[in-house]
């Protein structure tokens, strides 16, 4: 690394006389030199910090460009591997972090000067480095200011409708007084903080490191604390402030504070650090109260791109991604070329005052020195509808919703005529071609004419269609092709799937007065209308009562629309579209008829299916369709979409082609974005016998322990009746995966089976996981926080090669031996009923959506568990896979939990071979590690889910680690001792 310096020899050109300048830029950078200095430094940038160490010694030039500042800032952020410390320069810093500082040290005692070089682009980034703000202040800023406002005049006059500056908020609030630099370095010296700066990498920094960089630091965008997770770090710091009045109304804190989406931020900036432009997440509104300091803010109502920012819209997931210069290259390369009427809504602000900003209005912030503040998000009656429209799949929206009119495209008006006219009498889907779409793009200063820049009301062949930050009219740009309540959504939400419909259905339990606002809010994100008006079209055909009213939303956090009425349950199956739907209700149609020919008492815990078939929409009006299952529906043989993998079997959409299904889209994430939005016109449904209780994650919190223990030992007991139960013998023509298991005589008959002429079945199971395998760190790396970067990093080494050494088929002479269960694959805290103990029956008919056990007299009830639900996503596969869901969403990770289903369960998870290979070291044998890479292999992201429960795991070194904190306990199981 000696070589990040240069010496002035080798092929550095030599210096020239001033009167004889020449251009040094032509000679020392070859052909490079067509390329405009802002790509070359954009290029080193992606260049690893020995790489740009070796090329500073190429040329003069190159020593300039490879020993700058911000590219050392931007090179050390992308290795970060330890704890932050700056080192007094970037590059020291850079150094420090790969262990390399200490061997470091100047060819020369004095910095190269080269003459013959000139650039606009770096004399505009130094000069941003060291500029001063002292003049940035405007103090005649346009933001309406307010002081001892009502509830009722900021209802009327603000909320939802336009930014207004507000003093006297916060004049009781301690930290009025404490949040000064000097006193929280007193008091929180040592702890780390989150720091925010354009890198993927998460960084933190002991607040004592972050003073002294801001101190000496001279960065065009400096480091700036901007924590979501502060009062995790700093609790006392919660103690200092209160959310005030007129935003105490947020929707969102009907969720454990651990379920919501981040919504506060303790923030801390230098001068020049800041806030570049952009719109708050999921469309949600905010307030920030300065303490200390003081911020510049510009703002622009919804739809109006800043000058300078570049909007892009995804194609594949809706989302939306910003290109913005920094906060302060806006104010000074951009700010400057605005009309009058083209200006931002600004003002500055001053310690105590709070700016209110609403729900899609863009903004930038700048401190114009150091500044101390702390913001919340929230979403109230004014932004309700406009958040859950921003759930929605699709990209059209999300692009009117942030830059207006700008991102239609030329098919811009037929998009809202057919979303206008739209009806269910389609099942093809409109493939939308574009890839990425730049809908607002502005040249940066250096590389524009007469710095003229695309005028921000523009909106080409869209005739006189005016922009209107309005529910209805930006609902028109919803993607109506798509089934809302199936697609993927967009990787940017502010909260997922399952946690959105959690969201809504506590909101519907908890405040029933504004179910009104609730239902508008589902039909924009889940197209809850259409569902239920498929729900009682099933209903009417079978003469079951529809859902009631007040119990017309979905259920449950499933991804399939479920409706509760008076004795039964109805479930209409979307997930993963219609192939994969069909395969869900044959697997599950064909379990039933297998367990209620079976001695099985598992059936007594399972309820019983009423009636099950498929909705078909044609012509305008529903047709319902019975199915048990067995054969292919003539409205799916007749309509081509789908040809079963075996149509000679008794259930062609059965287990077996479930499992080829599974094999044909297992590491195709291409599959699920290309097919499971589409628009369809059958949707297949089951209807169950409706329990009575209450499920278990509404009872969680109030149970006993030792109630906790009996649903442990019930689990235990139907999981070992599960996995016991008789599995279908496949067809001649079927090729199948088998799972390696125990082979003892005892357990044959039970879902064991010897075969001598296919052993190579295996060989299929195998290669679904293998192709999960193969992009495991890409799928690690998309998922992210708060699965630590150290371990992505190591998940290849952790996992084996090839995934076969789980299931090397145990021979002999004359046969080879394995083991196939059923696996329910999704016993989760809401797909367990329960029922209150020594209760009359009149009491067990109470409505199951009580979110709390009655609690009379003082006295707490005690419950036990009665029936498993949704078995729709059964599968064949290797018992322990059902500890996944278990141990982790049921148990909580649990221990003493997990030790009481495993006394129930009796059965070994492993032959007994396996053992011996154990003994010998042979680690994919030992039942911690087999089950921890299927973990990291899963399809969903239950690696979140253990970094989450384990909070002390998101600083362990190794995946060893992890593996014994939460599975440790199963090499001690008797089952297999």
């Amino acid at each position: 690394m000696d070589s990040v310096s240069g010496n002035g020899s080798g092929d550095f050109p030599p210096e020239t006389s001033a009167s004889v300048l020449k251009d040094r830029r032509t000679d020392a950078l070859g052909d490079l030199r067509v390329l405009p200095d802002e790509i070359l430094c954009t290029i080193l940038t992606r260049l690893t910090p020995r790489d740009v160490a070796r090329l500073s010694c190429a040329s003069s030039v190159m020593y300039i460009l490879c020993n700058e500042e911000p590219l050392w800032m931007s090179l050390c952020l992308s290795i970060v591997n330890r704890q932050l410390e700056y080192k007094g320069s970037w590059k020291k810093t850079a150094l420090h972090q790969l262990d390399v500082l200490d061997m470091y040290t100047e060819a020369c005692k004095r910095t190269l000067q080269f003459d013959g070089f000139n650039s606009l682009f770096l004399y505009r980034r130094l000069y941003r480095c060291y500029t001063s703000l002292n003049g940035f202040s405007f103090d005649d800023g346009n933001v309406e200011r307010r002081e001892n406002i009502s509830l009722e005049e900021f209802r009327k006059d603000y909320d939802g409708q336009k930014p207004v500056l507000i003093d006297g908020l916060t004049d009781k609030w301690p930290a009025r007084k404490s949040w000064t630099s000097e006193q929280l370095a007193l008091k929180y010296s040592d702890t780390k903080f989150r720091i925010s700066q354009r890198s993927s990498k998460k960084v933190n920094m002991k607040f004592k490191d972050y003073i002294s960089y801001i101190q000496i630091q001279h960065d065009e965008d400096p480091l700036y604390i901007f924590d979501d997770k502060f009062a995790e770090a700093a609790p006392d710091l919660l103690k200092d402030y209160s959310v005030p009045y007129l935003f105490q109304e947020d929707y969102f804190d009907v969720l454990d504070i651990d379920q919501r989406p981040p919504f506060r931020w303790l923030i801390i900036g230098p001068e020049r650090s800041g806030a570049s432009w952009h719109v708050d997440p999921g469309l949600t509104s905010a307030w920030n109260t300065l303490l200390s300091g003081r911020k510049r803010w510009a703002l622009y109502p919804p739809g109006r791109v800043p000058l300078g920012v570049t909007v892009h819209v995804n194609e594949d997931d809706g989302d939306v991604n910003i290109e913005t210069p920094s906060s302060l290259q806006w104010w000074l390369d951009f700010y400057p070329l605005l009309a009058d009427h083209d200006k931002p809504i600004e003002c500055t602000q001053l310690p105590g005052e709070t700016i209110y900003v609403p729900s899609g209005w863009w903004h930038c912030v700048l401190n114009l020195e150091t500044t101390i503040a702390v913001t919340q998000n929230f979403v109230n009656s004014k932004n309700f509808e406009y958040v859950c429209l921003d759930m929605a799949p699709g990209f059209h929206h999300k692009g009117i919703c942030r830059a207006g009119l700008l991102a239609l495209d030329d098919g811009g008006f037929e998009h809202i005529e057919k979303n206008s006219l739209s009806h269910e009498n389609s099942s093809n889907y409109s493939d939308h071609t574009r890839k990425e779409k730049r809908v607002r793009t502005c040249q940066s200063v250096e590389n524009t004419d007469n710095g003229n820049c695309t005028d921000m009301s523009s909106c080409d062949s869209l005739g006189d269609l005016e922009y209107s930050y309005d529910v209805n009219f930006l609902a028109m740009f919803l993607d109506n092709e798509r089934d809302h309540y199936s697609s993927l959504w967009s990787s940017g939400n502010c909260i997922g799937q399952r946690e959105f419909r959690d969201w809504l259905w506590k909101l519907w339990v908890g405040r029933p007065g504004i179910r009104d606002l609730i239902w508008k809010g589902a039909c924009l994100a889940l197209n809850a209308g259409k569902w239920y008006e498929r729900v009682k079209e099933i209903c009417a055909f079978y003469d079951f009562p529809s859902p009631p009213q007040d119990e017309k939303l979905p259920v449950g956090t499933g991804s399939n629309p479920v409706y509760l009425m008076d004795d039964c349950v109805t479930k209409i199956f979307v997930e993963g579209g219609l192939e994969a739907s069909l395969y869900g209700l044959g697997t599950e149609l064909e379990f039933h008829h297998l367990l209620n020919n079976s001695t099985s008492s598992l059936k007594n815990y399972i309820p019983s299916v009423l009636a099950s078939g498929i909705l078909v929409f044609e012509n305008g009006s529903y047709r319902v369709i019975p199915w048990d299952g067995r054969g292919i529906p003539e409205v799916i043989a007749s309509s081509n979409l789908i040809t079963p993998l075996h149509k000679e079997v008794d259930y062609p959409f059965g287990v077996w082609g479930k499992k080829q299904f599974e094999y044909q889209i297992a590491g195709t994430p291409s599959h699920e974005s290309a097919n499971c939005g589409k628009s369809s016109s059958m949707w297949p449904y089951i209807v169950t016998k409706r329990c009575r209780g209450k499920i278990f994650a509404e009872l969680r919190d109030n149970l006993s322990s030792k109630d906790a223990l009996n649903l442990a030992s019930f689990l235990g007991e139907q999981l070992h009746n599960l996995h016991l139960l008789p599995v279908p013998s496949p067809s001649p023509n079927h090729s199948i995966p088998m799972v390696i298991g125990d082979c003892t005589e005892s357990l044959q008959g039970n879902g064991f089976s010897k075969n001598t002429d296919n052993p190579a079945e295996s060989e299929l199971f195998v290669r679904i996981l293998n192709r999960r395998r193969s992009n495991v760190t890409k799928r690690l790396s998309e998922w992210g926080d708060p699965i630590p970067s150290k371990l992505i990093e190591k998940v290849n080494e952790y996992i084996p090669d090839d995934l076969s050494v789980f299931f090397d088929i145990f021979k002999n002479e004359t046969e080879v031996c394995r083991s196939l269960t059923w696996i329910h694959s999704d016993v989760m805290d809401d797909n367990i009923y329960m029922t209150e103990n020594n209760i009359s029956d009149s009491c067990m008919e109470e409505n199951m959506r009580v979110t709390r056990p009655d609690i009379s007299n003082g006295q707490e009830h005690s419950w036990h568990p009665s029936h498993i639900l949704d078995f729709s996503d059964l599968t064949l596969g290797e018992p322990i896979l059902d500890l996944i869901p278990i141990h982790l969403d049921v148990f909580r990770g649990d221990s003493r939990l997990l030790k009481q289903f495993l006394d129930s369960y009796k059965i070994p998870f492993l032959r007994k071979e396996s053992l011996k290979d154990e003994a010998q070291g042979n680690r994919s044998d030992q039942l911690s590690y087999r089950i921890m890479c299927y973990c990291i292999l899963y399809d969903e992201n239950v690696l979140g889910a253990i970094f989450s429960l384990w909070k002390e795991l998101r600083t362990a070194t190794t995946w060893e680690e992890v593996e014994e904190k939460v599975w440790g306990d199963l090499n001690n199981y008797a089952g297999f001792s």
